[in-house]
Order: C-alpha cells, then sequence, then structure tokens
C-alpha cells in the first residue's frame, strides 16, 4: 500500500502548491523563496543526513560511474539531434530530457517499494548524477549553445550586433569601405592567439565556478573525499541534518506546484512532448543496462532501475529559469514526469519481484 501512497502524496504537495498560487495565497514570484531555501539549505542537508545516517560502501561508486554516464549521454545525443532546432527549444530539451530527481523523489518511492536497503545505493547513483544536474548539464548546455551565464537567451538575443547588409562589390558604397578596410595582414596573429587564449581561460573559468558555487555539488564532493578516507561523520551531524532531510520532499514538491503553468501554446506541448519522447526511452534502456550489467545483488541493481526511471531533475527547473526565463514550463513538465516516472517505478518494481 506505501507503495501507492508515496507517490499519490508527492503529487498531492504538487497539487497542493498549485492550487494555492491559483487561490492568491502565493504570489507569482514566491517560488524562488522555497527554490532558494531548497537548494542552498534543505538539499544540502538531506544528503549530509543520507551520508550519516547510512553507511557507504567505496565499492558502490561502480553506481555513482554508471549514474554519471547516464546524465551525460542524453544531453549529448540531443545536442547532436538537434541541430535543426532554435536554441531556445535546444537549451529546453537538454536541461529537461535528462537528469534524475533523486533526492526530492526517488528517495521516497526507493524506501517505499524497495525499502531502506535501496536507500544507500541510491543515493550513490545521485552522486553521479549530481555531478550532470547540480551543474554539469547547465554547464554543458551554455557551452554548446553560446549561451551566456547570467543572461537569459532572449536578453542576450536582444543585445547581439545588428549585421549591417553587406553592399554589392560595385556600388560606391562598397569601393568607399574597400578604400578604408583595414588589410587582414595588419592584424597581428598573436593578437589572435592572445584573444583565443583568453577565451579559452574565461571558458574554463565559467566551467569551475558553476561547479564550485552549487552547495548540493560541493556537498556531495565533500562526502565522497570523507567517504573515500574511511571517515564517518559524527551522530550529531545526522541528528542535526534529519530535520532537513524531513522537509526534503515536501519544500521540492511544494515549489513545483507554485511555478507550474499550463502550457499556454501549442509551442510549448512540443517542447514537453520532445521531452517525454527523449525521458522515456533513454530511462527504459537505462534501466535494463543497470539490471543486466551492474555487478551488485538484486536489491541494489533494483534500486538503480528505479533511479533510472525518475522523473526531471529538481534543479532543472532553477536552469531552465536563468537560462531561458520559462521556470513555469519546466515545472509543468517536472510535474508530468513525476506522474510517469511513479508508474514506471511501480511497473518495474513488480516486473523484478514476480
Amino acid at each position: 500500500m506505501s507503495a501507492i501512497i508515496r507517490p499519490v502524496v508527492l503529487l498531492a504537495i504538487i497539487a497542493l502548491g498549485y492550487a494555492f498560487k491559483r487561490l492568491g495565497l502565493f504570489r507569482p514570484r514566491d517560488y524562488r523563496v522555497i527554490q532558494t531555501a531548497e537548494f542552498d539549505i534543505v538539499l544540502p542537508g538531506a544528503i549530509t543526513y543520507s551520508f550519516a545516517a547510512n553507511p557507504h560502501s567505496i565499492g558502490l561508486l561502480w553506481v555513482s560511474a554508471f549514474a554519471l554516464v547516464a546524465s551525460l549521454v542524453p544531453p549529448l545525443l540531443i545536442f547532436v539531434s538537434t541541430r535543426r532546432h532554435s536554441r531556445a527549444d535546444r537549451a529546453f530539451v537538454m536541461l529537461n530530457g535528462s537528469g534524475f530527481n533523486i533526492g526530492c523523489f526517488t528517495f521516497p518511492m526507493v524506501q517505499a517499494l524497495v525499502g531502506g536497503a535501496g536507500l544507500v545505493p541510491a543515493a550513490m547513483f545521485d552522486v553521479g548524477n549530481c555531478v550532470m544536474v547540480a551543474a554539469g548539464t547547465n554547464v554543458l548546455t551554455q557551452s554548446l549553445l553560446h549561451i551566456e551565464p547570467g543572461r537569459t537567451l532572449a536578453d542576450q538575443e536582444k543585445s547581439a550586433p545588428v549585421s549591417l547588409p553587406t553592399a554589392s562589390p560595385t556600388s560606391p558604397v562598397a569601393a568607399s569601405t574597400a578604400s578604408h578596410a583595414i588589410p587582414a595582414a595588419s592584424v597581428p596573429e598573436s593578437s589572435d592567439r592572445d584573444a583565443r587564449r583568453l577565451r579559452r581561460r574565461d571558458s574554463l573559468r565559467r566551467v569551475i565556478r558553476g561547479f564550485i558555487t552549487s552547495p548540493s555539488f560541493d556537498v556531495y564532493m565533500l562526502m565522497i573525499v570523507l567517504m573515500i578516507a574511511g571517515m564517518r561523520l559524527p551522530e550529531w551531524v545526522a541528528a542535526v541534518c534529519e530535520p532537513f532531510s524531513d522537509a526534503n520532499a515536501f519544500c521540492a514538491m511544494l515549489m513545483v506546484g507554485m511555478l507550474t503553468e499550463l502550457p499556454a501554446t501549442r509551442h510549448d506541448v512540443r517542447d514537453v512532448l520532445e521531452v517525454l519522447a527523449w525521458r522515456l526511452p533513454c530511462g527504459v534502456l537505462l534501466a535494463v543496462a543497470a539490471w543486466t550489467l551492474l555487478p551488485f545483488d538484486a536489491t541494489v541493481r533494483q534500486a538503480v532501475v528505479l533511479c533510472c526511471l525518475a522523473p526531471t531533475a529538481i534543479f532543472s527547473t532553477m536552469f531552465t529559469d536563468r537560462v531561458l526565463g520559462n521556470a513555469r514550463l519546466a515545472g509543468f513538465t517536472l510535474s508530468l514526469t513525476a506522474v510517469v516516472g511513479a508508474v514506471a517505478m511501480v511497473a518495474a518494481h513488480l516486473v523484478l519481484t514476480t
């Protein structure tokens, strides 16, 4: 019964946040308050509690490596396959078509379906997943699509310089321009090399900053270092962080409900359907690979299978907001994939245990 109650409760919290917004109890931008609390306080605390309360084996780092590949490959495939789409469409599908919502959605589902023994492999899956969803996917999307960090794509395109029409070679304007043109040879080659080096340095700096400024990524990396060093967190750390773990799912799902809006246009519907068209086949293929390839017992493999069927990462809403200013459509996408993911997880559990 708990396997049915848990996903229903999580979806009900999303519906509650949406209803409160429609009734005017939440203002349209209030979700950003919950967003800041969730990503900067609650989720890092929940991650710390997971490591402090449960023993983690170094051997499970293979699960983390699997999750890293599972989160990295889809955005690269999407980038290659959507070359004829607009940058905005490509960015939306890349940010929402990959990555997994583990800490906020899958943890309760795994606990209900597999039991407490499934939480540790799920947490180790989230280690590799977090490298991408907490920073990597956003950095990858901005780098591949040449999107400037700190501004939405719409603002960047508005401020882009307008290219002047090129005059014909025989026109007086062309003749005048040609007579005053700077010869290509007059630009020192060293300047070009210096400019390229500065661009590479600036790009590397943005990539590093994208990872370092993610609290969840920083906490995961710290926990991994402590685990490899054989150090256990003291019991008082678990006691302090337990309230954050308890609040994690509620805060995340409430925030999703607050920023969710139904698609406004056919174009929005197409974007959401394209995300589903990528997530469903990739999730099933990854789940099959996890069950057949990972060298662990059935409990660990089943937990990883459920993680592969998880909905869109909660970070996708934040990065879609920063890159496209369209967090509401990302919130709807997360809500829809949560429904699909809950059904898929229950179905996979029934298949694997019968």
